[in-house]
């Protein structure tokens, strides 16, 4: 636990998005870890940021206001961090709205292809799988549906789930028009945040990566994340050296799914806590 004072980790889901947890259960697990800060950064949504922020005083732990937010460029879904974003700015709230009125869009074009295919599932057996309702400010996502195909006999595991049918160029995958990255960080950057480039090895496109970096220019870029291995850890290390970026770890937390933790266990990708004056100082900068 002590190996863990001091040090953060930058990506974790809630059920805010498609996490299975509450934002307060993700910080009291930050705590039980012996981590000092953990960040809440849900798909398209500052929804569980409030709770989490209350529960991280209770604690006395802090907590980073985040989101992730899904653009596309290049025939690629590319992911966006945004920390220490205002999250009662109102215009940052209503692109926020919009981005989770396409990925709606998306599901049900998802469901509609699954049923194509002869995969008996519905979009409403997918949201009262999550055993609540669901808030006008929150989303589903995929994994979401792959705990259903898991739990029909569709897929062995999430990972088959996400192979076979939901993830890139699977049989049920589903591209709708997204914002891009160039214009996910200037709405960080308006919102007062510090935009992220998020997991770029999980793109396998080191060229669009590079391509981002310059067009869109955030002001740091995830090397440890959990679906890194240590030869993409030391050339985003590199890279950030290279383009002056302020280096982030995240363990991309979503909780566990048929007993199996998706991506990363908190604080299994972690940065020293001085990486959030980084984030603070590159926002007030802009």
């Amino acid at each position: 636990m002590d190996q863990m004072a001091g040090k953060c980790d930058l990506h974790t889901h809630t059920y805010a998005s498609d996490g299975m947890q509450s934002p307060e259960e993700n910080v009291r697990l930050a705590y039980e870890k012996g981590l000092s800060a953990v960040a809440i950064t849900d798909h398209d949504t500052v929804a569980g940021v409030a709770e989490a922020i209350a529960e991280g005083k209770r604690l006395g732990l802090t907590v980073v206001p985040g989101v992730e937010i899904s653009t596309r460029v290049g025939g690629k879904d590319i992911h966006i961090l945004g920390y220490y974003v205002n999250c009662s700015d109102e215009v940052f709230l209503k692109q926020l709205a919009d981005l989770r009125n396409t990925r709606e869009q998306r599901n049900a074009k998802i469901i509609a292809k699954l049923q194509e295919l002869g995969v008996k599932v519905t979009l409403e057996e997918v949201i009262s799988g999550l055993g609540r309702e669901l808030r006008p400010d929150e989303s589903v996502g995929r994994p979401h549906m792959a705990d259903v195909l898991v739990s029909k006999g569709y897929a062995r595991d999430m990972r088959d789930a996400f192979d076979r049918y939901l993830g890139e160029n699977a049989a049920a995958f589903i591209s709708v028009p997204r914002i891009s990255p160039q214009d996910a960080c200037r709405w960080i950057r308006e919102a007062g945040g510090t935009p992220v480039l998020a997991h770029p090895g999980i793109y396998g496109d080191d060229g669009l990566v590079r391509k981002i970096l310059e067009e869109a220019q955030p002001a740091g870029i995830e090397v440890f994340h959990s679906d890194h291995g240590k030869a993409e850890e030391e050339r985003y290390l590199a890279m950030a050296d290279e383009y002056g970026l302020i280096v982030t770890a995240g363990s991309d937390y979503h909780g566990a799914r048929q007993g199996v933790v998706f991506h990363g266990d908190i604080g299994s990708k972690s940065v020293p806590v001085t990486v959030l004056d980084q984030l603070k100082d590159a926002s007030a900068n802009e």
